[in-house]
């Protein structure tokens, strides 16, 4: 038996990621700020599928929080063989009207933490020579658009190079860069949606199938789908001034009221 250790599991992909895993028979160790909805969660996917469901209630926004979700991806007596870092969140604002205490924990959660705790679990798991990391982006990522677009490209960028750096140890590393994700993601953050097309949306268990399906082919970067894969074809293409207006221009349009 398994056990994949998942931030932010109570919402969204991770509770995707969460479900798909515990019907796929795997452990899970649950991570979230929320104790309550953890143990209502961890209960029903036992109930559910038969597994283990450990609880864990960390604040990744903090050093603490940060340090306990690290110190059980170390722990060999109860090894994690699959890490899913999954917390995030987003701020509403362009830049400089968002203040810079919400700017610097954005990037405490997106960077810091997901340095960290990548780095405990890939330490633990290159010893037993064996184990993954999923390091969940965004194809904001691709775009020059604000501190969350730049939060998830260092994301993206620094899973390829530790893939590269841990090559043929048995660990792997994917960063998932998926599109807008019908969640609680923007709800929480005060952003509306109902100016964001229809054909835009991708479905959470939908992600997380494409997701998992990549990672065991081995890819280091995963967009979970055509349509947004053909974006990121073009925006490729596009100049990069150019492309800096049509996403800040999107931005407005399709981002927070």
């Amino acid at each position: 038996m398994t056990t994949a250790l998942i931030t932010g599991s109570t919402a969204g992909i991770g509770a995707a990621f969460a479900r798909r895993l515990a019907a796929q028979g795997h452990d899970l160790v649950l991570v979230a700020r929320d104790t309550k909805r953890l143990r209502e969660q961890a209960t029903e996917l036992h109930d559910r599928h038969g597994i283990e469901a450990e609880v864990l209630t960390g604040d990744l926004s903090t050093d603490s929080g940060i340090e306990g979700v690290a110190e059980r991806l170390t722990d060999q007596r109860r090894p994690v063989d699959l890490l899913v870092n999954n917390a995030g969140f987003g701020n509403k604002g362009r830049y400089l009207d968002v203040p810079m205490a919400d700017e610097l924990t954005m990037l405490k959660v997106h960077c810091e933490a997901v340095l960290r705790l990548t780095s405990a679990a890939s330490g633990a798991m290159r010893e037993r020579g064996r184990g993954a990391v999923v390091n969940v982006a965004s194809v904001a990522a691709f775009l020059p658009r604000g501190t969350y677009g730049a939060s998830k490209a260092w994301v993206v960028q620094f899973t390829q190079g530790a893939a590269k750096d841990l090559a043929g140890s048995g660990v792997r590393l994917m960063a998932l860069c998926p599109g807008f994700v019908r969640t609680e993601f923007h709800q929480r953050a005060g952003m509306g949606t109902d100016n964001i097309p229809r054909w835009m949306w991708l479905d959470a268990d939908k992600v997380v199938a494409a997701a998992l399906s990549d990672l065991a082919h081995g890819k280091v970067v995963s967009v979970p789908d055509p349509r947004y894969k053909a974006l990121m074809g073009l925006a490729k293409l596009a100049p990069r001034p150019l492309l800096g207006g049509v996403t800040s221009r999107t931005g407005r349009k399709y981002g927070p009221r």
